[in-house]
């Protein structure tokens, strides 16, 4: 039997078995035309605009770029931003993450609770902190040091930023496995004699390594594709992601500009392989499996005091950072006049009312599609059998893995244009945000679906129901928690996005975070601050009504 023989036969059953089910061949074929116009082929206009000239193939843009000596700058002052930050948001998340899971230090809730606050605020809250806190009418600077002229901007301070916005990163990926160590291991070396530091560098941090360098790797990548903060306090330290919006917004050089922001896919997609298919496959299990907690608790002092100041400390700084945002939108001019006053807040729903409603709109349309669409995806991909499937995969995640100036770009060259000029629209920012971070949904739908057992949907089909109805009476009421759990983070994602958006946003249609961006820019700190306030309501909000549904939802299964 010849190769070609082998090979159809098994796709000719998997398109018989489709085409048994309409509902889910609709699917598959609706997922399919999806991912190909709004992930694959923004990426295709982006390589067709560098490389593709009027008379074909075109290199000027990348001789261009390569003849400007200071290039080489910007991608050293990238790559050495994202390694230092990588290493010290891993180690802050590392202590966040060892002191909660193996002390019972006073304060581990709140710890906990602060550690993880970054996470779900506006990408660059911190860097405007900086400058209220450090900069030439900073609090601390100016008002308790007396300084009267210091430059907050450049590499240093946005070390620091990037460190404390991407720890959260490092500590929720470090403590779901600290806490799923089988601590009986830890506790035979005690009984054997070993010290608290050999028992941890022996057995702890070697069973953690994976951990390691997978928060390593996936603040290298947040780090690399971070905008908003360079923008805001990077001054005169260029880094690739705001050198493309520069080159594009302040020299009308889309091509050049559009290769600066690719630029960054070659780090950034190396990491992301590094980081999904070999180091989450290099997992040091134990046997058993299971978890205890013996003697591993940690209560001797010499261990914990220095923890417990530790964590202590760097809590303290960003209650210190988000607190001063807080009393910057509510004071008359910040380093001059800190008396109470709500002019910030009222120049905001005087100017800025529709832009808070845009942002709310397109969050809340947003986000249902992305999380449905991700549990579609994931559903089909780990359910069922189909050509193409490969596709499905890359292309779902293909978005989320490249730098989001990278995807604004490329949207913005894709539908510019008939037949389906969407720039300028509300349907633009949706897409967008719906296809950059519905793998938030397909992570949430796989892990789901992974855990209940596929012989619940056989039983349905044996008893003569379809498709649709297996999913939707079987299928989908096991996937609500998950759903609930991923809506809460695809809304944050949908009102805290900038680098993805930034190029989309208009007139007719702008988003708060451009918005505050736009209000550092003119110098209008306490506008700016009263944009942050804002959000951050509406995130809390948002937070709560979706865990009371997701409370809800737990308590009627």
């Amino acid at each position: 039997m010849s190769n070609s023989n082998i090979v159809k036969k098994p796709l000719k059953s998997k398109l018989k078995a489709i085409g048994k089910n309409p509902y889910q061949f609709g699917l598959i074929i609706l997922v399919l035309i999806s991912l190909l116009l709004f992930s694959v082929y923004p990426m295709y206009s982006i390589f067709k605009t560098i490389f593709v000239g009027e008379s074909g193939l075109d290199f000027k843009a990348v001789k261009k770029i390569l003849d400007k000596p200071s290039i080489y700058q910007t991608i050293w002052n990238s790559l050495k931003l994202g390694v230092s930050s990588a290493i010290i948001s891993t180690l802050i998340g590392f202590v966040f993450a060892y002191s909660v899971t193996r002390t019972r230090m006073f304060g581990k809730k709140f710890f906990n609770l602060i550690a993880v606050f970054p996470v779900v605020s506006p990408p660059f809250v911190l860097a405007l902190s900086m400058i209220l806190l450090f900069g030439s009418s900073g609090l601390i600077s100016r008002e308790i040091f007396g300084m009267q002229s210091t430059d907050v901007f450049g590499f240093n301070s946005l070390l620091i930023i990037q460190a404390m916005s991407f720890s959260p990163i490092a500590y929720l990926n470090l403590k779901g496995v600290l806490e799923t160590m089988d601590a009986s291991l830890e506790d035979s070396a005690f009984n054997l004699g070993a010290s608290r530091w050999k028992v941890f560098y022996t057995i702890t941090l070697p069973l953690a390594m994976p951990a390691v360098f997978s928060s390593l790797l996936l603040t290298f990548i947040k780090s690399l594709e971070d905008f908003g903060n360079p923008m805001i306090i990077g001054g005169d330290f260029s880094v690739l992601a705001t050198e493309a919006y520069m080159t594009i917004t302040g020299r009308n050089d889309l091509r050049t500009g559009a290769l600066l922001a690719v630029s960054m896919l070659l780090p950034v997609l190396t990491a992301y392989l590094v980081q999904k298919y070999w180091v989450n496959k290099k997992s040091y299990t134990t046997v058993t499996g299971k978890t205890s907690q013996g003697s591993v608790i940690i209560k001797d002092k010499k261990v914990v005091v220095p923890l417990f100041i530790t964590c202590l400390l760097i809590t303290g700084t960003i209650v210190l950072f988000y607190g001063t945002i807080v009393v910057g939108a509510f004071v008359e001019i910040w380093g001059v006049d800190y008396s109470l006053s709500l002019k910030h807040f009222k120049y905001v729903f005087d100017t800025g009312l529709g832009t808070i409603k845009d942002t709310v709109i397109i969050a809340v349309i947003a986000t249902p599609i992305m999380v449905l669409l991700g549990m579609i995806i994931s559903f089909l991909t780990v359910r069922v059998s189909f050509p193409g499937k490969k596709l499905v995969e890359i292309g779902s995640i293909l978005l989320f893995a490249v730098p989001g100036t990278v995807v604004g770009i490329g949207y913005l060259l894709s539908f510019n244009s008939p037949p389906l000029a969407i720039t300028g629209t509300a349907a633009i920012l949706i897409l967008v945000l719906v296809f950059r971070y519905m793998s938030l949904g397909i992570e949430a739908g796989t892990n789901a679906l992974m855990q209940i057992d596929s012989s619940l949907e056989e039983a349905s089909k044996s008893l003569n129901a379809n498709g649709f109805t297996t999913f939707w009476k079987i299928t989908f009421p096991l996937l609500r928690s998950a759903l609930f759990s991923s809506a809460i983070y695809a809304f944050t994602r949908a009102l805290t996005s900038i680098s993805a958006v930034i190029f989309l946003v208009s007139a007719s249609w702008n988003l708060m975070t451009v918005a505050i961006l736009s209000a550092v820019d003119f110098g209008k700190l306490g506008v700016a601050a009263a944009y942050c306030v804002i959000l951050f309501v509406i995130v809390f909000f948002a937070f709560t009504v979706l865990n009371l549904l997701l409370k809800q939802n737990e308590r009627s299964m």
